[in-house]
């Protein structure tokens, strides 16, 4: 058998690769300032390190739901199969970067027949063959496969991005839960009390102690009651729903949140005078510089295509007339069929490929600036509600126990005759509006700091 010319293969393999045509990256400038209005909250010490969610919220039922989430929801399913169908595809890439051997075994079988005599001819041969291997001598193979790497990498951010969404929106939806049930156990506790204060009015309308308008009065602060409190209990269902689609799946009771948001979840602070650069670590901005990365490649593969081609086919192997004779001396075959291919003219096609991939990565650097910028305003505009959040709490806690104090002294007053019940009910309604206004409150303080978590990429470093 004749040996085929590896030696000869492997050196004209030294000469894959080795130019890259793709222009050297360069991270776009970040326009934004480079640090956030300081706020009014304090550090405090771990507070400001790199928090997993586990830790960040600190109720031991959130977080079951956040892990029941994590493995059921269809979101984060989709994100992860993405994932998979793209390293898939980087494999596929990376593999062109090598050449491929096959082996092969055949036999042919044939008679002819004329006017003096027949025959019967048999052929058989076995063949190693590389079949037809671009050699990457300006770097398009290796481009692609670097841009198949960028994209995989992009869409693993998109992932975890998805995966921070996730736990955030889980977090918001349990604490609205939590919320709606207190502002529900608030309007059946005032219903009751009202229903007591019509009943007595009702006697003493009765007697002749108070008029029909202070009893049609108490009637309507009763009604009102029972409506908002109906109001409160659909609502609830419905963020059941919706937490359940979060979930996935259905959640057991013991995972729900209590009557009260106060005993909710507690969570972090937020450290005062954060640096821009930590949008660097956000998932979304990470992924739209590797899709930069990406485009920013593909210019490579796009000039490699105005360069020669070369590729090589060739195999090498045994032929004989008998099956016994296959591999015995002189049966040997090789062919080697090396190619190289010029661009001549191809209309503009290859001019028209280079210019939209420049293109697209000015696209992709204004996709990736523009991904900053809406990055720097969430933070921004989480950290310009959080810096009057505890004034505003502080001021509603004291609107709420005036507001209790003042109902306290209006309804003795009424109860002794000494006041009309018109006064009464206005300062019961005054109470009942500034207590669902410090839930409102306290929801909203909870969710921003779910917020600052999510918008920060999942913790500060």
């Amino acid at each position: 058998m004749i040996k085929f010319h590896w030696p000869l293969l492997a050196a004209l393999a030294l000469l894959s690769g080795c130019i890259n045509l793709a222009p050297q990256y360069q991270r776009p400038e970040a326009p934004v300032a480079e640090q956030w209005l300081p706020t009014s909250s304090t550090p405090t010490g771990d507070a400001a390190a790199d928090i997993h969610w586990k830790q960040f919220f600190t109720d031991s039922r959130l977080a079951r739901l956040q892990t029941l989430a994590l493995a059921n929801n269809r979101d984060l399913r989709l994100a992860s199969l993405n994932i998979e169908k793209a390293q898939a595809q980087y494999r596929i890439q990376r593999a062109a970067a090598f050449p491929t051997i096959d082996a092969g075994v055949s036999g042919t079988h044939s008679r002819t027949s004329s006017s003096s005599a027949a025959s019967t001819s048999h052929e058989y041969s076995a063949q190693l063959g590389l079949s037809s291997y671009e050699l990457d001598v300006f770097g398009r193979v290796q481009n692609l496969q670097d841009e198949a790497l960028e994209d995989y990498l992009a869409l693993a951010e998109t992932r975890r991005s998805t995966q921070i969404s996730l736990v955030a929106e889980v977090a918001t939806a349990w604490l609205t839960l939590a919320a709606d049930n207190e502002r529900l156990q608030l309007a059946e506790e005032t219903l009751r009390s009202q229903q007591a204060t019509y009943e007595l009015t009702q006697r003493s309308h009765a007697l002749g102690g108070s008029s029909g308008l202070a009893l049609v009065q108490a009637q309507t602060t009763v009604e009102s009651a029972r409506g908002d409190a109906a109001v409160y209990a659909s609502q609830i269902l419905q963020d059941r729903n919706a937490l359940r689609l979060l979930v996935g799946s259905d959640i057991p009771d013991e995972l729900l949140p209590g009557a009260s948001l106060q005993s909710a979840a507690v969570l972090v602070q937020v450290p005062d005078e954060l640096p821009s650069s930590l949008l660097q670590r956000r998932p979304d901005v990470l992924a739209a510089e590797h899709t930069l990365k990406s485009a920013n490649i593909d210019i490579g593969a796009a000039r490699a295509a105005f360069f020669p081609s070369i590729s090589l086919t060739a195999n090498a192997g045994s032929a004989s007339s008998a099956l016994s004779g296959l591999f015995k001396a002189g049966s040997g075959a090789w062919t080697f069929a090396p190619s190289v291919s010029l661009p001549i003219f191809d209309a503009g096609s290859n001019r028209a490929t280079l210019d939209a991939a420049k293109v697209e990565r000015e696209i992709q650097v204004q996709t990736y600036q523009q991904t900053l910028q809406t990055a720097f305003k969430e933070v921004a505009d989480a950290l310009a509600v959080r810096s009057t959040l505890d004034q505003r709490l502080a001021a509603q806690q004291a609107l709420t126990d005036a507001s209790r104090k003042s109902f306290e002294l209006a309804d003795a007053l009424y109860r002794g005759g000494s006041q009309s019940y018109l006064e009464a009910l206005d300062a019961q309604r005054s109470l009942y509006s500034a207590q669902q206004d410090l839930i409102t409150l306290r929801l909203a303080e909870q969710s921003n700091r779910v917020s600052l978590y999510k918008v920060m990429g999942g913790g500060w470093n």
